[in-house]
């Protein structure tokens, strides 16, 4: 059966994730993306040397500030679209128990994900949740949610309970 949009769950202030939570999620993925960039460059220049590629090796060595920046914006690209697309969750957000979800409190399209990930690519977006209401520009712009994940589950339980209330067995 179909639910119009007035019939159908939408997120609530308080399912907000708190700015100590956002704030902890984006120095874990950062971290994490540290990591997974040395680990890459790591196994990159071992498999280069193992192949006699020393000239590879030298020219990482002396990449400009420019070619830094460009494989850390993949980096970051890579890292949250994977987590993101497939689980809603970075390990960030597997640590802090929060979770993005979209107006519904659904988990996002691959399109929504990817926007949100562009467009965290904008300048200062990194800052921009720690305003009021703690809803950064990547999440805005994308029209998507970082929100407590247990409380998620438990109003989204109880909206379903009493959407239920009333209804015969043939219309459930």
């Amino acid at each position: 059966m179909y639910q119009t949009t007035s019939d159908q769950f939408s997120i609530d202030n308080d399912l907000h994730a708190s700015q100590g939570q956002r704030f902890a999620n984006f120095i874990i993925d950062y971290i994490c993306q540290i990591i997974l960039m040395m680990g890459i460059t790591f196994v990159f220049v071992i498999i280069m040397v193992l192949l006699g590629n020393e000239g590879i090796v030298a020219r990482i060595e002396s990449m400009n500030k420019i070619e830094e920046y460009g494989i850390g914006i993949l980096i970051s690209l890579v890292y949250y679209n994977i987590f993101e697309i497939f689980t809603a969750r970075t390990i960030g957000k597997f640590i802090t128990n929060t979770v993005v979800v979209n107006e519904y409190g659904e988990k996002p399209t691959a399109n929504e994900i990817l926007i949100r990930s562009l467009c965290r690519l904008i300048p200062f977006d990194a800052f921009s949740f720690l305003g009021a209401p703690g809803k950064g520009w990547h999440d805005s712009i994308s029209k998507t949610y970082v929100v407590k994940r247990d409380l998620l589950k438990e109003k989204k339980k109880a909206f379903t309970s009493l959407d239920q209330i009333g209804k015969t067995d043939d219309e459930l």
